[in-house]
């Protein structure tokens, strides 16, 4: 079909190429043969007078051109799917849909294990697929290239629906023969000692606690540097060291692994809240409108931040206040 002498067919092997950057594997995505694939590249080029890629070693690297096109283009093609396309409504019990959710570590063992429990009862053919928490997630749901989001409100982007979920605080967590998290577990001993943190992504993106170290002018001894929650507690086990993760995961891991878990001497620190987003495009959507509620639903049930007063932690002095009397300008 030609619309204003544009092949429409020619945006769908052009958005196919932008998202996957290699012909044969674009070729593949949308059932087209290698040869058909390349000879819609030479009539994108004549078309747009723009060579929209150029070639190093089998990655095609899109022109200026091309990127530009790339946002309306998805759009569009996301517009047509779930405005056009995908209008019958969403049936769990008959569904097959896999949903691609982006989570840490964290939310998978406190909240989502529950959230796939529930939809298998309701949608036994119903399927995830987890991705770890990356840099490109807001490239991600602008394309549509996947269902869910599920990060620290604090990080959330603002050019995307989102929803609160549950809150959490963070504690500091090392092994139980540690003497050093007696107390009076002080700010100073905490920034002194050997730190596990993690690391979000290629670039390396703090947590919470991390960013907010950062921003108040203090910089603590990391020994060890890790891409999950998960990877704390096995790290912090016979040694001195100690790491900071949300209260909920560390109660979970203090069931099998003998972990001491205390307050934070960070007396700027909130709970934090956990909250999902989605694409923009999958507001109406039947399927994304079922996960979400399926979400709420789970979350309902989670009970606030447990308190400070639970058996297995102790409360700390931390005296003044030590960041905002110690905060660089």
């Amino acid at each position: 079909m030609r619309f204003n002498g544009l092949d429409l067919n020619l945006l769908v092997a052009l958005d196919a190429l932008m998202s996957e950057r290699n012909l044969t594997a674009a070729a593949r995505s949308i059932n087209l043969s290698q040869p058909a694939m390349s000879a819609a590249v030479a009539r994108l080029r004549t078309f747009f007078q723009d060579e929209l890629f150029t070639i190093a070693g089998r990655e095609f690297i899109p022109t200026p051109r091309a990127e530009s096109l790339a946002p309306a283009l998805r759009d569009a093609l996301l517009h047509v799917q779930l405005s056009i396309i995908s209008r019958e409504p969403f049936e769990p019990a008959q569904s097959d849909r896999r949903f691609k959710v982006i989570l840490s570590d964290y939310v998978a063992l406190v909240f989502f294990e529950k959230v796939v429990e529930r939809a298998a009862r309701e949608a036994p053919a119903v399927s995830f697929e987890f991705r770890p928490p990356g840099d490109d997630t807001d490239d991600l749901l602008r394309r549509g290239d996947v269902d869910l989001l599920i990060l620290p409100e604090v990080f959330a982007s603002n050019t995307h629906p989102r929803a609160g979920l549950f809150d959490d605080v963070h504690v500091c967590v090392g092994c139980t023969s540690n003497k050093q998290l007696e107390e009076p577990f002080t700010f100073e001993r905490y920034m002194s000692m050997g730190h596990v943190v993690v690391k979000f992504g290629n670039v390396r993106r703090p947590g919470i606690e991390e960013w907010y170290l950062l921003e108040y002018g203090h910089k603590r001894r990391i020994d060890v540097v890790v891409h999950g929650f998960s990877m704390i507690p096995p790290m912090v086990s016979g040694n001195e060291r100690i790491g900071t993760m949300p209260l909920r995961l560390a109660q979970h891991f203090a069931k099998t692994i003998p972990l001491q878990i205390v307050e934070l001497p960070l007396p700027l620190l909130l709970p934090f809240t956990e909250a999902v987003q989605w694409p923009a495009l999958h507001n109406s959507d039947p399927a994304s409108l079922w996960i979400r509620e399926l979400l709420f639903k789970e979350a309902s049930h989670m009970i606030s931040p447990p308190g400070a007063a639970e058996p297995h932690m102790h409360r700390i002095s931390t005296g003044p206040d030590p960041l905002t009397c110690d905060r660089r300008t």
